[in-house]
């Protein structure tokens, strides 16, 4: 018997038993297709985030309210509201005596709020924020200027808005500033428009607009907190010194003694990138292995139909063996039979979830998203050994029970 053979014979059960052979093969190509897609867009999405969070820049420094483990996120990452960071505390990290390496500093303090311009009204994100934001973050002002190192702690009025909040409330081409808008129950007269800009750090810059921070904070919120520090280091080099400075100024600050007592948490993007890829990569893996437990069910399908092809050939088994087959032979032929029917569906699975991944990454970066289209060789390998094991394991036992059979009952067999 040559190896073709038992393909040629499993390629003619399957044209034989069209229906049966489709829902055999379905289980197989839906397992297949989700790990593929699974594993894709996993990548894709950790792509993503990482692209976000590299936005922000490799030389800064993010100073957060809340301690935390030096691998967990802090508790204000996690959506509560801690109120142990102030504006005083930037100043005292941009001291040259406390900081020798920070070269700048921002402050940041959000909120959401309604913003009218004539008969328009949508709600936007306000940022809070200090004049040095401009060079912390290196944004580009298009039209205009950013308020002033007085003007962040006056209680101003005025208001720097992204490019995208420019079109929907003056239109294309327009120019606001000079303009008066009313963000909430205040005016704020506008004067200046940042350059698109796009997103970073999970939020679209180009949507929000940025007052003085002592306006955010007491006209606009009635706090007197902040939601975060980003310290801007001389050299990438330097971080690790400049952590270690800004975690003691700020001990200092608190008035903190030990370690464990620390209400604040200082992290690098290093620390961000490691800790995000890590807990996208778990995410990714446990995901794709969930889906994988569907090719179970395909496996327990390909063995019921290799037991229905078994009682259906057992004369034709006999005969065989009758000619000289041996049993091995006999097994083998079921085995490939099995294992051809697993490849078939697990090609076909491939090549779904390709195509949807593919459909995936062009309707994802239509609206605007950096989502590169990540099918790696590994994630095919690794859906083409599945489909080998499903076939070897889930048709060892029929190929057995075949070789098994007797000559003579198999041949009276009716």
């Amino acid at each position: 018997m040559r190896f073709s053979d038992p393909v040629k014979i499993a390629y003619g059960n399957i044209k034989g038993a069209k229906f049966r052979s489709f829902l055999t093969i379905l289980g197989i190509v839906i397992g297949i297709a989700s790990v593929i897609i699974i594993i894709a867009i996993g990548s894709s999405a950790q792509e993503l985030i990482l692209d976000q969070v590299k936005g922000v820049g490799s030389n800064l420094i993010g100073v957060l309210p809340g301690a935390s483990e030096e691998k967990g996120p802090p508790a204000s990452a996690m959506g509560v509201i801690i109120t142990t960071l102030k504006y005083n505390d930037l100043k005292a990290i941009l001291q040259k005596s406390n900081v020798p390496d920070a070269v700048d500093g921002a402050a940041y303090i959000s909120g959401n709020n309604t913003v009218q311009y004539e008969d328009k009204d949508k709600n936007f994100t306000f940022q809070g924020t200090t004049a040095s934001y401009v060079n912390v973050e290196n944004a580009e002002i298009d039209k205009g200027r950013f308020f002033t190192k007085e003007e962040e702690t006056s209680l101003s009025r005025f208001a720097v808005i992204g490019a995208e909040v420019a079109t929907d409330l003056f239109g294309e081409g327009g120019n606001p500033v000079g303009k008066r808008i009313k963000i909430g129950k205040q005016n704020f007269e506008v004067i200046g428009v940042f350059t698109k800009r796009g997103s970073a750090a999970f939020s679209n810059q180009d949507t929000a607009i940025f007052i003085p921070l002592f306006t955010a904070q007491k006209v606009m919120l009635g706090v007197d907190y902040l939601n975060f520090i980003r310290v801007k280091v001389d050299s990438e080099a330097n971080i690790d010194r400049a952590k270690l400075d800004i975690t003691a100024t700020l001990r200092e600050q608190h008035d903190i003694k030990k370690a464990i007592d620390d209400d604040f948490s200082v992290r690098d993007q290093k620390a961000g990138l490691d800790a995000i890829t890590n807990i996208t990569g778990a995410i990714k893996y446990f995901l794709a292995a969930i889906a994988a437990i569907s090719l179970l069910v395909g496996g327990v399908g390909i063995m019921n139909t290799m037991l229905i092809s078994v009682n259906q050939r057992i004369r034709e088994v006999g005969l065989r063996k009758a000619i000289g087959a041996k049993n091995s032979l006999i097994m083998l032929q079921f085995l490939v039979e099995s294992i051809f029917v697993t490849l078939l569906g697990g090609v076909i699975g491939i090549i779904i979830g390709i195509l949807v991944t593919f459909l995936a990454a062009v309707i994802i970066q239509k609206l605007g998203y950096h989502w590169p289209f990540i099918v790696t060789m590994s994630s095919i390998l690794l859906a083409t050994g599945i489909s080998l094991l499903i076939g070897v394991f889930f048709g060892i036992y029929p190929a057995r029970k075949a070789a098994k059979l007797n000559i003579v009952e198999a041949l009276r067999y009716e």
